[in-house]
């Protein structure tokens, strides 16, 4: 008889250091920027928390933001990178602040209009669902490290929100949080701890 398939009991959302537009409030979605000093010292407090776990499934944006935090947190030997965890494709709004976006369309949402040029909220969407079909198959747990708009998508996804309901999860640099299961349900256990700068991280 076969055994049944395990699922991810945890899924480790990572989101990259801070860069210089993380700073500036910069919209970053294809643009390739390094991590600051202050985002390459946050990543490496994360190998120790993440040192404990036997991941069957490490994977990372291609972007190099993402990739160096993975690196950096005690995980590149084992990562694995998927397109499908880049950050939304901003299009015309790449590298504009909120602000600047506003004064020109000053009811612009991102999870409800998208980006011109760019990527829709469903686009972003299906991109997610396919990176959650590949946690759940993983059998064990999982660690993801991206971006802010496309984890925000994904844990709307992960508990069968539309994408446009990814409003409703802030999100930091160098933050960690954790996805699992409730009685077989897709359910939150921790949201946007930071790493390692003296507060609760899980």
């Amino acid at each position: 008889m076969t055994a049944p398939l395990r699922r991810a009991e945890e899924v480790f959302l990572v989101r990259h250091g801070q860069t210089a537009w993380s700073v500036s409030g910069q919209h970053t979605g294809v643009t390739d920027l390094p991590l600051t000093p202050e985002g390459r010292a946050a990543a490496k407090r994360l190998a120790p928390r993440l040192a404990g776990t036997d991941f069957a499934l490490v994977l990372a944006s291609p972007l190099e933001r993402a990739r160096s935090t993975c690196e950096l947190a005690g995980l590149g030997g084992r990562m694995q990178v998927d397109p499908d965890l880049a950050e939304w494709n901003y299009g015309a709004y790449e590298g504009l602040t909120p602000e600047e976006i506003h004064r020109t369309a000053p009811e612009w949402m991102i999870f409800s209009d998208g980006c011109p040029g760019g990527e829709r909220p469903d686009q972003v969407g299906a991109r997610v669902d396919r990176v959650i079909g590949r946690v759940q198959a993983a059998g064990g747990p999982v660690a993801l490290f991206a971006h802010g708009h496309v984890f925000r998508v994904f844990v709307a996804r992960w508990i069968g929100l539309p994408p446009t309901h990814g409003r409703h999860f802030l999100l930091d640099t160098s933050t960690l949080s954790v996805l699992a299961y409730y009685r077989g349900d897709p359910a939150v256990r921790c949201w946007n701890a930071p790493i390692g700068d003296g507060r609760s991280t899980p």
